[in-house]
């Protein structure tokens, strides 16, 4: 199909109008903070975005939303939908019937399956990874968050790898930190960990090895879960240290939050987390062995004890991974598309 270059011009120069797709499942969160994030930068860009919340788990009630995304789209003119996640992506494909193209985000479990271990996941999760490959004909773009979810995506001219964006405003730096309004000690070393104490994923048990592994009677490890966005602000200005342990991830959201709010990290290489933490002093990269947990613990604590915070913010500036920036290349994703349509 040939566009025309007048059509073109304006499609560059329109309003575009979306339609985010997403679960709608979290009790705490029925828009994920990430997907806000996400649409308010899109917003601050001049776009338009609508949601459309998906209702139910599994394969067989994510498509009975089907019919009713049908009709929404009926009703309302889209110039484009993006679906996070690939189950979202199937539902907006069969909705829409081809009327208004489709871009899908892969968000992990959908291209990379559910970790159990290192380098283990459940069988039943390859499931999700075949539908994940099946989607792409029928989509116009496929974003990965991280080059490892880019793998399963065998179309590679609608590839784009693009994460999840912070927000600066939202992240902000708090001198001291809140641990008076948190309730926490003066005087204790602070090890945070803000993942799901009960996901197999999140690898909790990691962290508490290393911790007892230091006999240190003056660290304690928080876990705050669950938590509110502003919360986690605040732990993350008041804690010494930030640890990720997860057996797999696509681009922690929550190892950029930490550098943003300049705090000492330890995690281990799942997603994109070395990449982005990469040579910041103060940061490190440990293995899933508890005694080398514990030894990057050890330093990073003595860095927040001689040094304080660390220039995380600086690197993801210089990274591109401000939400300001992350709307721009999505932009130009989305601009792409519909001027093809």
């Amino acid at each position: 199909m040939t566009t025309h270059p007048h059509s073109k011009l304006k499609t560059q120069n329109s309003k575009l109008k979306l339609l985010f797709v997403f679960s709608g499942n979290s009790k705490q969160f029925p828009v994920s903070p990430f997907t806000q994030a996400q649409a308010d930068s899109l917003r601050a860009r001049g776009m338009e975005v609508d949601y459309f919340p998906i209702q139910g788990k599994g394969m067989k009630n994510y498509l009975k939303n089907v019919v009713p995304l049908r009709d929404h789209l009926k009703a309302n003119r889209y110039d484009l939908i993006h679906a996070h996640y690939s189950l979202c992506g199937w539902v907006a494909v069969l909705a829409a019937l081809g009327r208004v193209p489709v871009v899908v985000s892969l968000m992990g479990d959908d291209a990379q399956g559910t970790f159990t271990g290192e380098g283990r996941i459940e069988w039943k999760s390859r499931i999700p990874i075949l539908m994940t490959r099946l989607l792409q004909p029928f989509v116009r773009a496929v974003i990965s968050k991280a080059p490892d979810l880019a793998k399963v995506v065998w179309r590679k001219n609608i590839s784009h790898i693009i994460p999840n964006g912070v927000r600066l405003d939202q992240f902000q730096l708090v001198t001291g930190g809140d641990r008076a309004e948190l309730g926490l000690s003066p005087d204790k070393k602070y090890v945070l960990f803000l993942g799901n104490p009960n996901d197999t994923n999140k690898n909790i048990t990691l962290v508490r090895e290393a911790v007892a592994l230091l006999s240190d009677p003056a660290v304690e490890l928080l876990n705050p879960y669950p938590v509110t966005h502003d919360k986690v602000v605040q732990y993350l200005n008041s804690a010494d240290v930030f640890t990720l342990c997860s057996f797999g991830e696509g681009s922690p959201n929550v190892v950029k939050e930490a550098m943003t709010c300049n705090c000492p990290i330890v995690t281990v290489p799942a997603g994109d987390a070395a990449w982005v933490v990469r040579d910041t002093p103060g940061c490190f990269v440990a293995t899933y062995e508890p005694a080398d947990f514990a030894e990057k613990l050890r330093l990073a604590l003595a860095f927040s004890a001689e040094t304080g915070r660390t220039l995380g913010r600086e690197r993801i500036v210089e990274l591109g991974l401000d939400s300001e920036a992350v709307a721009r290349r999505l932009e130009e994703v989305y601009r792409g598309v519909v001027t093809q349509a």
